[in-house]
């Protein structure tokens, strides 16, 4: 395929690094050419461009070794061999900078170009390895090697296959880049010869210089076919990726374009109407900062954000983000208070009617009240109530609001990780708003409301901040005066905010933050409170909620006690609560469907209501074996009742064996108890020789439940005791303490609860530490009716009491 010359020149050839247009030639396979030995090539470096056979290749030449070569070769009618160089930037190639494979050329015509440059038409005419350069004066000359090619033949399909694959991919690829002239389509559609073809995209399309040598150095044409292909492929994808990128900036330019002649013509129609938006909404701005009760600071700041507001363009990005932040500071009530009600009968009925117990907590509101109504002003208290769950601890908080006269606030604090939800986030940050103590503060319009941080306790931290560090600002009366909010950057005033918080376990609240509060216990009810308070509040409650008129159907106190006893087992009534749910939910079904309703709901008429007995009430086991003592526990549901079992076996003695799911510190208790007994073996009546001859087994009933602490020591030397001694421990006796190795007793917690389990299980007597006196003291008459305090110091004085 002949193709003139001079038609495919550009004016703009660049010097040694341009872009060129490489031609076919007639893919003349009769080309002759003989090396004998010892005969030496004229050697051609080329920069940034690699020559295939058949290729027809136009070349700037500027070396003067260069120009002198082609004019010499070009007179002659001879041949040359031309060779890329490694790095196009070396001026003065030696061997070593050009490659090994390159190709012998025959020069079609020299140019003198109007620019003063030379430029040779270099036509490939066969591939060649140069070994040396023998001379290097007046230009390269060298020894060189034929290689030959390896073509399948005419009828090899899948080369033909290969053939079209590059012909399409090619094709794809001058559509698709805007830098190959669409006339080099036609010349690989028109192309016949295969060889020449791959040759001819080889040099044609955007390759680098290695992959065009690599290519040039592959002897099998399909092979070569195959990595041209791949090259193509990866060339074929980053086009379309960049068409893609280019695509879609377009379209967001075209989008931008489209809304801002919407936006003009919004404009257009608006000033035409008469009106504009965002002047109205900032005299709405300015009308309604007139009635604030805000200090001058606030105001001066409030003035200076609205200005700034002011002189925004409506569609700025930063217009959103500062309209928030005047309105935020404009929705917070400053100033504004509720009036507290200071009729203290009132209060009290308030408390007493909507809890029943809590006579502390109760106390403490009154007391606040009583302060407030003579001093007029006062910094509010700051209150954690901690105890089991379903003790009423949140529900506390609403009535004290309504007791108070006061806004409610309630905020939950458990699984809370981030500081920024107490503190707000930095207006720098996108959708950055405040932080829930001045978003709560807004949404009830009061600056001193009941504010309820309910499960305190639970808060965590992680890489986002510590939120119990931001809750020290919060609680410290000295400083949450000037609260400071990120998002807002202004002080705010909490000192009049009533802060409650609540928890189950007060380990793991951070001991700065459990220093601000002033903590009130609120322990588990009794049975018979809890009786009260189902009678009370939680029947007429259900039966509202499922539609069951007054006097339709009764629950007796009998019944509730059983429910109580039988069915539920928790400190608080929350179970309670569900189980009479579910005694209405039946019973507005029989109502619904006309069935026969007996108008009072007996004991046993319970199974068909609530199913079979759930729970067996703690019962004490007797004292019919040795080595069997009743201890008391406290869980996070109660207290309860604990059994420690010891027993002895033949054996090689000096072997103890503890079982029953015991922690560390209630194992420890257990060896404390036996060196007591082995070092006091004479004044108990032990034979010393028994614990070399008996090994030792000490059980804790209940195995799948988890058990430990301090508090079982007593029990445990009484039962050890009782197992050597072979004396049963007295009726109807149940204790609880810490021991030393000495002997002595020390005090223990959760007296209250520990003492409520011992009446469940009808424990007559009890033994305590004499530093627990005090606790018992502060316990109400009526729950320890009928029992029975020993105080001891010593484990002496226990065994005394407990042995018979």
């Amino acid at each position: 395929m002949n193709i003139k010359i001079e038609q495919m020149f550009a004016d703009d050839l660049q010097d040694d690094q341009g872009e060129f247009i490489p031609l076919i030639s007639d893919g003349d396979n009769n080309f002759e050419f003989e090396m004998k030995e010892g005969d030496l090539l004229p050697i051609l470096p080329l920069r940034n461009m690699v020559l295939y056979p058949s290729v027809v290749m136009p070349v700037s030449v500027a070396r003067n070794k260069s120009l002198r070569l082609v004019r010499e070769i070009y007179n002659q009618n001879g041949v040359l061999g031309v060779c890329a160089q490694k790095d196009m930037k070396v001026d003065n190639p030696q061997r070593a900078d050009l490659f090994d494979i390159g190709t012998i050329a025959q020069i079609v015509r020299i140019l003198e170009m109007p620019d003063g440059s030379t430029t040779v038409i270099l036509e490939g005419k066969r591939r060649m390895q140069l070994h040396e350069i023998e001379e290097t004066d007046p230009y390269f000359k060298g020894k060189v090697t034929l290689l030959d090619e390896v073509s399948p033949g005419d009828e090899d399909r899948v080369f033909a296959a290969l053939i079209e694959a590059i012909k399409e991919l090619a094709v794809k690829i001058i559509k698709n880049s805007g830098s190959i002239p669409p006339e080099i389509s036609f010349a690989i559609k028109n192309i016949e010869n295969r060889g020449s073809l791959i040759n001819y995209i080889c040099g044609n399309f955007g390759l680098k210089v290695p992959d065009k040598q690599h290519l040039l150095e592959i002897e099998d044409l399909q092979e070569r076919g195959y990595q041209l292909l791949e090259l193509l492929n990866k060339e074929s994808q980053l086009l379309e990726i960049k068409a893609s990128i280019q695509a879609k900036a377009r379209e967001d330019i075209e989008q931008q374009q489209r809304e801002y002649f919407l936006q003009q013509q919004m404009k257009t129609i608006q000033d035409e109407l008469g009106g504009d938006s965002k002047q109205q909404e900032i005299e709405e701005l300015k009308a309604k900062a007139k009635n604030k009760k805000w200090t001058d600071t606030v105001k001066a700041i409030f003035e200076k954000e609205l200005t700034k507001l002011e002189r925004m363009h409506p569609h700025s990005p930063d217009f959103g983000v500062q309209t928030n932040y005047v309105d935020t500071i404009l929705n917070i009530p400053w100033g504004e208070y509720t009036q507290d009600d200071f009729n203290l009968k009132r209060a009290q009925k308030i408390l007493d009617k909507d809890h029943f117990g809590m006579e502390k907590v109760k106390e403490r509101i009154i007391e606040h009240l009583a302060v407030l109504k003579l001093k007029g002003d006062m910094k509010s208290p700051i209150i954690c109530l901690y105890g089991p769950p379903g003790v009423g601890k949140t529900s506390l908080g609403k009535s004290i609001a309504k007791t108070l006269n006061r806004k409610y606030i309630r905020v939950s604090l458990g699984g809370l990780h981030d500081e920024a939800e107490i503190r707000g986030h930095r207006r720098t940050y996108i959708g950055a708003m405040p932080g829930r103590i001045v978003q709560n503060l807004i949404k009830v319009g009061s600056v001193n409301p009941v504010f309820i941080l309910d499960e305190i306790d639970k808060v965590n931290s992680d890489y986002k901040g510590d939120p119990s560090s931001a809750l020290l600002e919060v609680l410290d009366p000295e400083q949450n005066s000037a609260f400071h909010d990120n998002f807002l950057d202004i002080d705010v005033d909490l000192s009049k905010v009533f802060f409650i918080a609540t928890a189950n376990n007060i380990n793991t609240i951070a001991q700065p933050l459990l220093d601000r509060m002033e903590l009130i216990e609120v322990s588990g009810y009794i049975v018979e409170e809890k009786i009260e308070i189902a009678s009370r509040h939680l029947v007429p409650k259900q039966m509202e909620n499922h539609g069951v008129e007054k006097g339709q159907v009764t629950v007796p106190k009998a019944t509730l006690r059983q429910i109580v006893e039988s069915y539920t087992r928790e400190s608080g009534v929350r179970e309670l609560d569900r189980k009479i749910a579910k005694i209405m939910r039946r019973v507005a079904r029989k109502i619904a469907m006309g069935e026969e309703l007996n108008a009072e709901i007996k004991v046993e008429d319970l199974k068909e209501y609530l199913g079979t007995v759930e729970y067996s009430k703690d019962k004490y086991q007797g004292n019919d074996y040795y080595g069997v003592v009743t201890g008391l526990a406290w869980t996070a549901v109660g207290g309860e009742i604990l059994f420690v079992e010891s027993s002895l076996s033949k054996g090689k003695g000096s072997k103890l064996t503890l079982t029953g799911n015991l922690g560390d510190v209630m194992k420890e208790s257990a060896m404390l108890a036996l060196e007591y007994i082995k070092s006091h073996a004479a004044t108990l009546g032990i034979d010393e020789n028994m614990f070399e001859e008996w090994n030792v087994h000490v059980h804790v009933p209940e195995g799948a439940i988890p058990k430990d602490g301090p508090s079982a020591g007593i029990t445990m030397v009484t039962s050890l005791a009782s197992a050597f001694t072979k004396r049963k421990v007295k009726k109807a006796l149940a204790m609880t303490g810490e021991i030393t190795l000495r002997g002595k007793v020390l005090p223990v917690g959760g007296i209250r609860e520990k003492i409520l389990a011992a009446k469940r299980a009808g424990i007559a007597e009890l033994i305590l530490c004499e530093d627990n006196r005090k606790d018992i003291e502060e316990i109400k008459e009526s729950y320890i009716k009928g029992l029975t305090f020993h105080y001891v110091k010593d484990i002496t004085e226990v065994l005394k009491l407990a042995l018979l």
